[in-house]
């Protein structure tokens, strides 16, 4: 788009404003067919996020203006194709907040905000017209949406992030802009993993929000384990340094040297079908060895009886410990480092006995923590005391 038509398309833009705030008054006297949103961000997790919210009552729909490579499995996708049109509904009119405010009695976001995020004259606005609007905010990160990395001691994560995205630097001041906004103005702050980091305010706090359907991806992809000759270890690396992808290269191809019969898989922007059904043939997962904290990758491989390698943070331990949200004796992951994924592997390699007895315990941890039931019931409480209750009992 040219300097001449963003300058054009801001002044339109802000011509719009009144008009804008009129219709979001307008449109809190509609009864909305769905009580929750969740979007705009193309995220697996908003799927079973939906089906949490169903399982207890919510009537629920996501949507999203696009979609990753990972799944196109969203109710509403709400995108133009051709780039007169788009540029002139979506980029100016933002057919996609309008379509939301007549929806949704009430909406789960990410710290990017909402379907007006890329409006830099209107993003500042978002939160205060979805009050006069009066649909709930719920917010909640996902990762690089509130990742000021000025707010972390985690070096070797500024430095992976410094090498896969560069750009990232230029994105600092609008992060912080957005945990500021959308943590004082939203009705309710969800935490956890290593997030907590870079907030200082939230109201739930969770090891992590990610759920997952367990039972259904059991009942599809979960296989008996059998330890062929060949022991296979599965990484699925999107961003590699963050992923500390090159420290497992490394320590794979010594113990190759060393005569271990070990295959090394890397699956990079796969489906999540395909990314399950890898997971179901490994015989080992390794999720990362920077961040410190583990995700879906690691909750879906638990979920099918897989053990898991994933560094976890001494710091993040000791806090979820002590708020007594986990406890160390009881979680199934094998904590590496990558000055010790070499041992780590060895040892996993040499111990089929151990690495059973860890996989075992993946199942039930993932129903305790990950489930659609067990999210499901914090987005109860949460949704309670925000003055939503559930339509269906």
């Amino acid at each position: 788009m040219s300097i001449l038509a963003k300058f054009i398309g801001s002044i339109i833009e802000i011509l719009y404003i009144p008009l804008l705030f009129a219709i979001c008054w307008i449109s809190k006297f509609f009864n909305k067919k769905y009580q929750i949103g969740l979007g705009p961000e193309p995220l697996i997790n908003n799927i079973y996020h939906k089906k949490a919210l169903e399982k207890y009552g919510y009537s629920a729909e996501t949507f999203v203006n696009d979609v990753f490579f990972i799944t196109k499995d969203f109710d509403q996708i709400i995108s133009i194709k051709n780039r007169y049109l788009k540029r002139i509904f979506q980029h100016i009119l933002h057919i996609d907040f309008l379509f939301l405010i007549f929806r949704y009695e009430a909406i789960y976001i990410y710290f990017n905000g909402g379907p007006l995020q890329n409006s830099k004259v209107l993003s500042s606005l978002e939160p205060y017209l979805l009050k006069v609007a009066q649909i709930k905010v719920v917010v909640m990160p996902y990762g690089g949406d509130v990742q000021d990395l000025s707010r972390t001691n985690n070096f070797l994560y500024k430095d992976a992030m410094t090498l896969d995205y560069p750009g990232h630097k230029l994105r600092r001041k609008r992060i912080s802009i957005n945990i500021d906004r959308w943590t004082t103005h939203s009705d309710h702050v969800i935490s956890g993993c290593d997030w907590v980091d870079y907030m200082h305010h939230w109201d739930t706090l969770m090891s992590a929000h990610f759920s997952i359907d367990i039972e259904s991806i059991r009942d599809k992809y979960f296989k008996e384990r059998e330890r062929n000759n060949t022991f296979k270890i599965l990484h699925a690396p999107n961003h590699r340094n963050i992923k500390g992808t090159f420290y497992l290269i490394d320590a794979v191809d010594r113990l190759k040297n060393e005569g271990y019969d070990i295959e090394l898989r890397l699956i990079e922007k796969k489906s999540n079908d395909d990314v399950l059904n890898e997971i179901s043939n490994a015989d080992l997962i390794v999720d990362q060895l920077i961040i410190g904290w583990y995700a879906m990758f690691a909750i879906e491989s638990m979920a099918l009886e897989k053990p898991v390698i994933c560094y976890l943070r001494d710091d993040l331990l000791d806090f979820y410990s002590q708020k007594g949200i986990l406890s160390r004796e009881n979680l199934p992951l094998i904590n590496a480092t990558p000055q010790n994924i070499f041992h780590k592997i060895k040892k996993a390699y040499e111990s089929p006995d151990m690495l059973q007895k860890t996989s075992e315990k993946g199942p039930d941890f993932v129903r305790s923590m990950h489930s659609i039931e067990s999210v499901g019931k914090v987005f109860l409480n949460i949704n309670e005391s925000i003055g939503l209750y559930p339509r269906r009992v």
